[in-house]
């Protein structure tokens, strides 16, 4: 099943997504927060771009908002 998360060029530093963390992939558990910083280097992710958020939290986005 193909899923179209947001690509890089989508995203900014500033900007509230819904993320998944490493941790919480199985369970698919979201967490909400403001974009700090862009990690991946591509333009796109198979599951997601990864970002760090103004809180620390690191994962990849799965939408905007």
């Amino acid at each position: 099943m193909y899923n179209s998360y947001p690509t890089r060029d989508q995203l900014a530093p500033g900007l509230h997504v819904v993320i998944i963390e490493k941790h919480n992939q199985q369970s698919a558990i979201e967490s909400v927060g403001i974009i700090e910083r862009i990690l991946s280097p591509g333009a796109s992710h198979p599951y997601g771009i990864k970002v760090v958020l103004t809180d620390g939290r690191v994962g990849r986005v799965i939408r905007i908002g």
